[in-house]
């Protein structure tokens, strides 16, 4: 593609900049569940299909789509990820385009990420016959449980891929700038149940029992030794226990109770063995204490780590059209995406796109989540920009 064609690629005019406001205010009042986004799925399959791609391909991984553009030059093949699915919290404030689905709302911007990559997908359709190679766009289910990219995968859909990219939108990060990373970016996300059980009993007759809850709070108390004595203080980890259910009325002792929790980390080795610890350290607690307690990992997804020489091209497209000051870097983040499957197995680069609204930071996954919408624009000419940058051949 001539500088001066991917120049007017990468502008964003009146029709371009109302396209993803409309798709990103449509789709976040209409969010849906992991794995249960088929009116998302219908939206994105009716104007995916209008772009008249090459090849579209729906039901993958239950709603999952995916859509190839084929360039008219030989090039390598991209592929564009953006996630679909929302959260289960009811949406605060009073946006016009609020979540109509009580319960369920786009509170980390995914909806951002589908607006990005359609307006991306139609200006690359719209000039398929100046691309070189292929760029396929994957809308990917259930990332909010780490359950929809490894089946994608199984899918076939990384088939004949060269290349990775992505980003998702921060509300930390000022609005008018990217953030690039080489390595690991954030960390591995693994969801645990420890299922603790003892002997329940009258709460006057405690001798004749083994107290699921008593048990339940030692183990709480010792897995934080697990970061503070047993992991360097040099090596980011969290071990957060985020529920604990037992019990049914106050003079009843509990015979079973079952902790949640998750586990964050950026070593692979450091994460096996965390994870092993946690069973073991809760087990031998609970049996120290004359009950027992199983350890179930529910869900799981590796650190999201960035080749370097893909970090390094997407870096350059950004600061093309940006500059360089906009182009900052940042600290890794202890909170996980499964785009670290994809990029397990193929190079390629997850960055972050600046959102923060004008009232300043707000925190993903509340109900008072909000971006500055000027972000659309300069995520669809950032994505753009590394698509193009990475599609030509060495």
């Amino acid at each position: 593609m001539s500088s001066e064609r991917r120049d007017r690629v990468l502008e964003v005019d009146e029709a371009t900049s109302q396209h993803l406001l409309t798709h990103r205010r449509e789709l976040h009042a209409v969010p849906e569940l992991a794995f249960k986004e088929n009116e998302t799925a219908t939206y994105l399959i009716e104007r995916l299909d209008a772009l008249s791609v090459d090849r579209l391909q729906i039901g993958v991984a239950g709603t999952g789509i995916v859509a190839d553009i084929k360039g008219g030059r030989p090039g390598r093949a991209v592929m564009v990820r953006a996630d679909m699915d929302g959260l289960p919290i009811t949406e605060a404030g009073e946006l016009p385009f609020r979540s109509t689905r009580r319960g369920v709302m786009h509170a980390c911007g995914h909806d951002v990420h589908m607006a990005v990559a359609l307006e991306v997908a139609r200006v690359m359709a719209d000039h398929r016959d100046q691309l070189a190679g292929m760029v396929r766009f994957v809308f990917q289910p259930a990332e909010e449980i780490g359950g929809g990219a490894k089946p994608m995968i199984e899918a076939g859909v990384l088939s004949g891929i060269d290349r990775v990219v992505g980003l998702h939108v921060w509300a930390g990060l000022p609005t008018g700038q990217v953030s690039v990373r080489s390595g690991a970016m954030m960390a591995s996300v693994d969801g645990f149940s420890l299922i603790v059980r003892g002997k329940g009993g009258h709460g006057a007759m405690p001798d004749m029992t083994v107290d699921a809850v008593v048990i339940a709070a030692q183990i709480v108390t010792a897995l934080q030794t697990l970061v503070s004595r047993e992991t360097s203080p040099r090596a980011p980890v969290v071990v957060t226990l985020g529920t604990i259910h037992g019990g049914s009325a106050f003079n009843i002792i509990a015979g079973e109770v079952v902790i949640q929790g998750t586990l964050r980390t950026f070593d692979a080795a450091l994460r096996e063995r965390l994870l092993q610890r946690i069973a073991e350290l809760a087990g031998g607690m609970a049996e120290a204490m004359r009950g027992s307690c199983e350890f179930r990992l529910e869900s799981a997804a590796p650190p999201v780590v960035n080749d370097d020489v893909i970090a390094g091209l997407v870096a350059e497209a950004a600061i093309h059209v940006l500059g360089a000051d906009a182009v900052v870097p940042f600290e890794p983040l202890m909170v996980g995406e499964d785009v670290a499957y994809f990029l397990d197995a193929r190079p390629g680069c997850f960055f972050l796109l600046g959102g923060e609204p004008d009232s300043g930071p707000v925190l993903h996954h509340t109900a008072e989540f909000r971006v500055d919408e000027r972000c659309l624009a300069i995520g669809y000419r950032v994505m753009s920009a590394a698509v193009l940058r990475l599609l030509e051949p060495e």
